[in-house]
């Protein structure tokens, strides 16, 4: 379920807004900034209007050298560029905060940070996004407390929604509500943060499977809804309450509950609840055996994200039914159709989310993915081969995929083999394992002292200092480089990098993702919550900056991929 998000446009909420009507371009720069802020909100359908508000406010900010006023102009620009160009967006938040620091303002430069976390987000940006909510907390935090409880439920909406983080989501939130239960929370100024601070604690109880404590906040956050006349809000619980009684298998009780928001998240243009009620209808109507019906609604579910391209792993469960479904049916079309649509969303997410990943190879393994398409397309195109040439193109199709065929099993054999050997290894079944490797490499680098042109007291004080930093696991920190550790051990970087080219047999860099990846595998076998984590949000645990250098890092050190991984260790425990 997709929880509400904070109106984090606060200029909307600055002023307020006065319909103007339409004013001539050139008398633009006669009006004043309140004017000019009143004008660009109320056309905002109109983006040439909003373009020309933007320039008269900045024009008339530069001449008056008003940095804030600055600040204002260029967000209204970010504004306008939001959700078609990016990159142009970002530039013009970072004027916005250029502009705005050291002011004391009440919502600049915070909500400048925070509209660009929101940005790295949709790139999967998402470390970086969590640093720009970090900063805005620590500058709302010092100007404007209620903002910060705001910042605050950004960052849990991340963890609980984007690293599936849920339990520490829920600390967040838990924080949240008890700052809001402390103020007057039926003020309208409070109110929707206090609700949407309601709904996140009951996600994340529904994601966490406990749905006593979903029940309760939900009904907490009807009765509030209701106190306060937030009609929208009051059928986001009821939905998610319909959600939360479809996943305990009561689907009658679930439908009816979903049967009545749907058409209001219909009317308030939700469109990312409204996706989720389509899914919870489908799951209902499938836990009762009504088949059609569930297809109708994963229909819809597909239909909607066709036209936004987002969807989060909470709701592909559609694509498999709809495939076996059509396949029952001997719909061969629609079986292709949706196995193409499946391949897409796991192409579309870059695997960002490790429980997509999961599932496609659990529900429909990728080599049979293509085998399946592949096989319907020759079946369907079967009747329109007229020629001996498509028969021989036929052929030839056939001879790939059984070579192909052939490929995919040496490979998952040789992937297998290697992920024994790592449990052999780090359960000590062949001897030592990785401690046995670094006592060999130690040993063939003792050969070595002579040669590096170091005193052997300060190479020994060097590796007991390497030795301690191990220990401690200093290479969990995600900005470690040799100038950093050569200074922590108060010696020169020269001497730092050699005794580990020496010593380690290896570069630093690679001496680090090595005790990284290392530490990775001891993990993911002892604890079984980070198998839940996206890659991105392994990497990030592990001290890796980005998916692509853990997963490059973890093959070249094991020579498999850390989603393989995570897969057997989960079909062995």
């Amino acid at each position: 379920m997709k929880s509400f998000i904070w109106n984090i446009k606060v200029l909307l909420f600055l002023l307020p807004i006065i319909v103007l009507g339409q004013t001539p371009k050139k008398e633009y720069t006669k009006l004043s900034y309140d004017e000019l802020h009143d004008l660009y909100f109320a056309n905002e359908k109109d983006k040439t209007v909003q373009q020309q508000c933007a320039q008269a406010y900045l024009a008339k900010a530069n001449k008056e050298n008003i940095p804030i006023r600055k600040a204002k102009a260029n967000y209204q620009f970010a504004l306008l560029y939001y959700n078609t160009d990016t990159s142009k967006a970002i530039m013009y938040l970072d004027s916005v905060i250029k502009y705005s620091q050291n002011t004391g303002h009440k919502f600049f430069p915070a909500a400048a940070y925070c509209e660009k976390a929101d940005l790295l987000q949709r790139q999967f940006k998402f470390k970086e996004a969590l640093n720009n909510y970090n900063l805005a907390e620590k500058i709302a935090l010092k100007t404007n407390i209620d903002y910060y409880y705001v910042v605050r439920g950004y960052i849990a909406i991340t963890k609980s929604e984007d690293l599936g983080d849920f339990k520490e989501a829920l600390d967040i939130y838990k924080e949240c509500y008890r700052y809001y239960k402390s103020k007057d929370v039926r003020n309208p100024k409070l109110a929707r943060d206090y609700l949407t601070v309601i709904f996140g604690i009951a996600d994340c109880y529904k994601s966490l499977h406990n749905k006593d404590s979903t029940t309760y906040y939900n009904k907490l956050g009807y009765r509030e809804s209701y106190i306060t006349k937030n009609e929208e809000y009051k059928y986001l619980f009821v939905l998610n309450e319909g959600a939360n009684q479809v996943e305990g298998k009561n689907y009658k009780v679930g439908l009816d509950s979903i049967n009545k928001a749907l058409p209001k998240m219909i009317k308030y243009d939700n469109v990312s609840n409204v996706l989720a009620a389509y899914f919870y209808l489908g799951k209902a109507y499938e836990g009762l055996g009504k088949k059609a019906i569930a297809a109708e609604n994963f229909i819809k579910v597909d239909s909607i994200y066709k036209v936004t391209k987002e969807i989060s792993t909470e709701f592909i469960d559609g694509y498999p039914y709809l495939i076996l479904y059509y396949k029952n049916l001997g719909d061969k079309e629609n079986q292709l159709k949706y196995i193409t649509a499946y391949m897409t969303i796991d192409s579309t997410l870059q695997k960002n989310y490790r429980e997509l990943n999961k599932l496609v190879h659990k529900e429909y393994d990728i080599p049979r993915l293509i085998s399946d398409k592949e096989n319907l397309i020759e079946s369907l195109g079967k009747d329109k081969i007229k020629t001996y040439w498509g028969l021989f193109f036929l052929f030839l199709i056939t001879i790939g995929m059984g070579g192909f065929g052939i490929y995919q099993y040496k490979l998952k054999k040789r992937d297998r083999s290697r992920f024994e050997k790592i449990i052999n290894e780090t359960t000590g079944k062949e001897g030592n394992g990785i401690e046995e490797n670094k006592d060999k490499e130690i040993k063939i680098a003792v050969t070595k002292i002579e040669d590096i042109g170091i005193a052997e007291d300060l190479v020994n004080q060097i590796l007991e200092k390497l030795d301690d930093f191990e220990n401690k696991k200093g290479y969990l920190e995600s900005n470690i480089t040799v100038q950093m550790l050569s200074t922590t051990f108060e010696t020169n970087t020269k001497y730092v990098s050699k005794i580990v080219n020496v010593y380690k047999g290896k570069t630093f860099t690679q001496y680090i993702n090595d005790l990284r990846v290392e530490y990775a595998v001891t993990q993911l076998q002892e604890n079984m919550r980070l198998r839940k984590y996206t890659i991105q949000a392994l990497a990030l645990e592990f001290g890796f900056n980005n998916a692509e250098s853990f997963s490059a890092a973890f093959y070249k050190k094991t020579g498999i991929k850390p989603t393989y991984f995570i897969k057997e260790l989960d079909n062995v425990t």
